[in-house]
């Protein structure tokens, strides 16, 4: 008998309710605290709360992992459906979420945890490439192994307008902030060996330097997987989204080019007015 098998990832993947609704994957909630209440990333609480909760109290969110008995709860009423479990996280380098999610597993004969080595659709991209594979009736086993081999090859990067989220979470030093601010700097993070680093440096307006940047990162087109194509972004005006989806557009035969906003967890660490393009390099 073919495995049920169902795919699932935490709220880190921001893949948008469209495509978590068409590919059914089920998403277990990082924890967002904001002043002195929890919320569920994405569920009762939204970026832009973290925003204006920002600019009124100078105070950013902490986020927290699923912790072990809300990772043992979400796949025990899966298996108990009878479904096989194929889980993403976040790069295990950045958070708990994956090796938590590893140990809870352990209790369980058929839940797998794949550590997607990225953050946002960077993850995203692999939750897709395994429903795909599993619509193609694959074993969980193969998807498994296949979406390890495929975190290698996915591109992820990001440019950030302002670095104040990222100094302020710890995550840039207060001197390169000061000095990427006052030359009006946009660096360009990219995500490799599952951890962030400043890959290249941008300067002028941040609709100008974003359209350089597609141009840097997508080329051609040629070495790209033209499945899918993600314009992720933290609170840029639409406009803007859709130019860089059009930029896409123009460099590429592309089959989708899916414009999503990053959920909370993301959001809080970068800030609004971070864009960026993310795909599998073939």
């Amino acid at each position: 008998m073919q495995e049920k098998i169902i795919i699932t990832s935490d709220s880190t993947t921001d893949l948008g309710e469209e495509l978590i609704a068409r590919y059914g994957v089920k998403i277990l909630p990082l924890k967002v605290t904001l002043g002195e209440k929890t919320y569920a990333d994405g569920v009762d609480i939204t970026p832009d709360m973290i925003y204006d909760h920002y600019n009124k109290e100078g105070e950013l969110p902490q986020t927290a992992a699923p912790n072990l008995s809300e990772l043992l709860d979400f796949f025990g009423a899966l298996v108990n459906d009878g479904y096989t479990v194929i889980h993403f996280t976040i790069s295990a380098e950045m958070s708990s979420s994956c090796s938590n999610a590893a140990i809870a597993a352990q209790e369980f004969d058929n839940v797998h945890v794949v550590d997607t080595r990225n953050l946002s659709t960077g993850g995203g991209l692999l939750v897709i490439s395994a429903c795909e594979m599993a619509q193609k009736g694959m074993a969980a086993a193969e998807i498994v192994s296949k979406c390890r081999e495929l975190t290698d090859r996915v591109s992820t990067s990001f440019v950030v307008d302002d670095l104040t989220f990222l100094h302020k979470g710890g995550r840039c030093s207060a001197l390169a902030a000061l000095g990427a601010n006052l030359l009006k700097l946009k660096p360009c993070i990219e995500v490799s060996g599952g951890k962030m680093d400043v890959s290249r440096k941008y300067r002028g307006k941040f609709e100008k330097v974003l359209l350089q940047y597609i141009d840097d990162q997508v080329g051609d087109g040629s070495r790209i997987v033209p499945d899918h194509v993600f314009i992720t972004h933290a609170g840029c005006d639409d406009e803007i989204c859709r130019m860089c989806a059009e930029e896409v557009k123009k460099l590429m035969d592309v089959k989708e080019v899916h414009i999503t906003r990053a959920g909370c967890t993301i959001s809080s660490h970068c800030g609004r007015n971070t864009l960026g393009v993310l795909f599998i390099r073939r």
